[in-house]
């Protein structure tokens, strides 16, 4: 590697992530001309173009995203080094990128990132809530904390909490539509769907012993909002499928009530996720041991 090749990933990363020459140029401290002759003696020097850019549109090329992709990883590696060889274990410093869902992120993670970042002033906490599923390495989060089995086996996750999922409605619908049994009485019942994730559109899957039954499900109503979904089964709308921690408080409350409880669908637990790496950046170790702690017991 060519002692000029570092700082150029460094500013392509930049640049890539920013999507703009004026706001590379306000990020670095430097003029939009400087930036401009910048990535065209980078583009001359690797004899291609990275970027297709007019007075209002920017993209990358395909030879940008792919050398995007290399600097990233690149750039990862020495940070990775740099961790290895410092003396000790490095303070947490620096920005910190976190994704979560909406409704959990706002009432459980946002809480505790605040108190993170009292303790640690050198760290940057960005929290994007997001419900789509997402790439930490494509999308630069430093981790991400979801709900239900990982997205991608080759991450490195640690557990928070145990969370299973239920079929509940309100006691006024069960009272005018009946209360079903068997997984096949569904096919007859206003099921509220969520639309979440990859995960198979309309489609329950409830198991007892060792029968496992697959069930396509029908409503008048769905939502990819889980907090709309939740509304709805409280206004009598049909039988939903939640997490445990979404319907606690209204099972205890007697606002929803437990159907065909003899059956177990898939468990909906809480996991923070990262990229594995053998020397994790102290402030990415730091904060997973945090989570661990505060969801501990629960």
């Amino acid at each position: 590697m060519k002692i000029e090749t570092a700082p150029d990933l460094a500013f392509f990363v930049v640049l890539a992530k920013l999507g703009s020459l004026s706001g590379t140029a306000r990020e670095l401290g430097l003029t939009p001309p400087a930036v401009t002759k910048r990535l065209m003696m980078l583009e001359q020097r690797l004899g291609v173009r990275l970027v297709n850019r007019t007075t209002r549109r920017f993209s990358l090329t395909s030879e940008g995203e792919s050398y995007l992709a290399q600097a990233t990883q690149i750039l990862d590696r020495i940070r990775d080094m740099e961790e290895s060889v410092s003396s000790g274990r490095a303070a947490p410093k620096g920005l910190l990128r976190v994704n979560a869902t909406p409704g959990f992120g706002r009432t459980r993670i946002a809480p505790l990132v605040s108190r993170f970042a009292h303790d640690h002033p050198d760290v940057e906490v960005e929290l994007q809530l997001t419900d789509r599923p997402i790439s930490l390495v494509e999308e630069a989060y430093d981790l991400a904390i979801r709900f239900g089995e990982l997205p991608d086996t080759r991450l490195s996750a640690r557990k928070l909490m145990s969370n299973k999922r239920f079929l509940c409605a309100s006691p006024a619908y069960l009272k005018k539509a009946g209360e079903p049994l068997t997984p096949e009485e569904l096919h007859r019942h206003r099921c509220i769907l969520h639309r979440q994730n990859d995960d198979v559109y309309g489609t329950w899957r409830l198991e007892k012993g060792k029968k496992i039954e697959l069930v396509k499900v029908r409503g008048a109503v769905s939502s990819n909002d889980g907090d709309v979904v939740m509304n709805w089964a409280l206004e009598g709308h049909g039988i939903v499928q939640r997490s445990e921690w979404d319907v606690a408080k209204y099972l205890a409350s007697g606002r929803l009530k437990e159907v065909m409880p003899g059956y177990t669908l898939p468990s909906a637990n809480l996991y923070v996720y990262y990229l594995s790496r053998r020397n994790l950046p102290a402030k990415v170790r730091s904060f997973v041991d945090f989570l661990v702690a505060e969801f501990k017991g629960s």
